[in-house]
């Protein structure tokens, strides 16, 4: 049976996410988690890795990464943010984490998207005629 992304709550489907990118999280130390959303659905969604340093002709890799324990506590914060998240059905939230420490820092940015042409779409008499005024 193949469940339907729009049947899940976003919630669940930012946990399904934090599940897809276990692997990458466990060789991270930093970077930025996120997630577009269109209509409540995640689409994309993946890592932005912080810039590697290259010296001498290389690059180094990363010392370690998040553990079991540090990926719980960044999925939590992650379910926390939406508590913050308003009204909005498009948009991307971001979340850039580094371990500090032994600690995993995680700040989340919400960000909201609308489109002119739907709002005009949906109730344009709702909203006042304003085709012969002008702004400014």
């Amino acid at each position: 049976m193949v469940v339907k992304t729009e049947h899940l709550s976003l919630a669940r489907q930012i946990d399904l996410v934090f599940h897809e990118l276990q692997e990458e999280l466990s060789g991270l130390n930093s970077g930025t988690v996120f997630v577009q959303i269109r209509n409540n659905i995640i689409g994309k969604f993946g890592i932005r890795h912080h810039p590697l340093a290259g010296r001498s002709g290389s690059f180094s890799a990363e010392q370690g990464g998040l553990t079991p324990v540090q990926q719980s506590s960044f999925r939590v914060m992650a379910l926390e943010s939406l508590k913050y998240k308003k009204r909005w059905t498009h948009g991307e939230i971001s979340y850039e984490f580094a371990v500090r420490q032994g600690m995993i820092v995680v700040d989340a940015t919400l960000e909201s998207n609308y489109n002119m042409a739907n709002l005009l779409i949906r109730s344009p008499r709702s909203r006042g005629d304003v085709s012969g005024q002008s702004i400014g």
